[in-house]
């Protein structure tokens, strides 16, 4: 039966108990309003452990002043049953208070940081890092599941996993979109439907500098020209970003050489409205 448990020493009570049995633990982070990419994480989750913690927690320390943390979509109830659904043995599901009560240590990663959504939201990183690092250590699981969806955080978070020496395995999942290709995403809720329709040069764009790169475009300038063409032809869009980087530095390219080792993602960040959407391709 599915615990939803507010606080950190019972969390980590009932998660010492299970591996005790010698249950492995599977978490996904989330900040709620739960949508099918979430599931999906969940459900590759169940299915390659004994036990699934999932947190809910609107993140506070990685928002701007300006950002949207006021308003982020929540639906506890609806999470709670999706949760339940999916076959969640333990949902998190703390206040503020308890995870940052009396808080004066932070976690930085630097240089894969500098570019992107770290460019463009100055500190947002040290509070998913901060944030993923203190879940980490409550949870204390075997592997954690993370969206493709937010490739820098992704990258970002193996190599905290990496130089901080942690003892879990990050699994990335694919990113699971909606019928006409945009990313899901809980910021969709904001959109209103002139800017729902318009979004949808957002992913139009990402297939076709995927394809670009598949069919041997070496020039970056013109990959990223043609992305933000089409991201163009929709008046309510507004660009934040369109960028061509080394898929482990995070650092922009000029040339696309593609070899055994290289990891080549495109990026791009684009307001509608107020609404901020990120997606981006991966080819290795």
């Amino acid at each position: 039966m599915m615990q939803t448990i507010f606080d950190v020493i019972k969390t980590k009570a009932i998660v010492r108990e299970w591996k005790k049995s010698g249950n492995t633990i599977g978490f996904v982070p989330t900040m709620g309003f739960l949508h099918e990419g979430h599931l999906s994480l969940i459900q590759k989750s169940v299915s390659e452990n004994n036990r699934t913690v999932v947190s809910i927690f609107v993140n506070p320390t990685q928002f701007a002043p300006t950002e949207d943390l006021d308003k982020y979509p929540q639906d506890i109830q609806a999470d709670t049953n999706m949760c339940g659904l999916a076959g969640v043995d333990l949902i998190f599901l703390p206040t503020v208070e308890e995870m940052y009560s009396n808080y004066s240590t932070f976690v930085d990663v630097e240089g894969l940081t500098n570019g992107l959504c770290g460019k463009s939201r100055p500190g947002h990183f040290r509070g998913v890092c901060t944030i993923v690092n203190k879940l980490f250590n409550i949870t204390t699981p075997d592997r954690a599941y993370f969206g493709q969806k937010d490739a820098q955080q992704l990258a970002v978070i193996k190599k905290m996993v990496l130089d901080l020496n942690m003892d879990v395995e990050v699994i990335t999942c694919p990113t699971i979109r909606e019928k006409d290709g945009l990313a899901k995403s809980s910021r969709n809720s904001y959109l209103s439907p002139e800017e729902r329709k318009a979004a949808r040069v957002v992913s139009q764009a990402i297939f076709e500098g995927e394809r670009l790169v598949k069919s041997g475009v070496k020039e970056v300038a013109n990959v990223v020209k043609a992305m933000e063409d089409i991201i163009q032809t929709e008046p309510l869009a507004q660009i934040d970003y369109v960028e061509i980087v080394d898929g482990y530095s995070m650092k922009k390219i000029e040339k696309i050489e593609m070899t055994e080792k290289s990891l080549i993602l495109g990026a791009v960040a684009v307001f509608f409205g107020k609404t901020r959407l990120i997606d981006n391709f991966i080819v290795n």
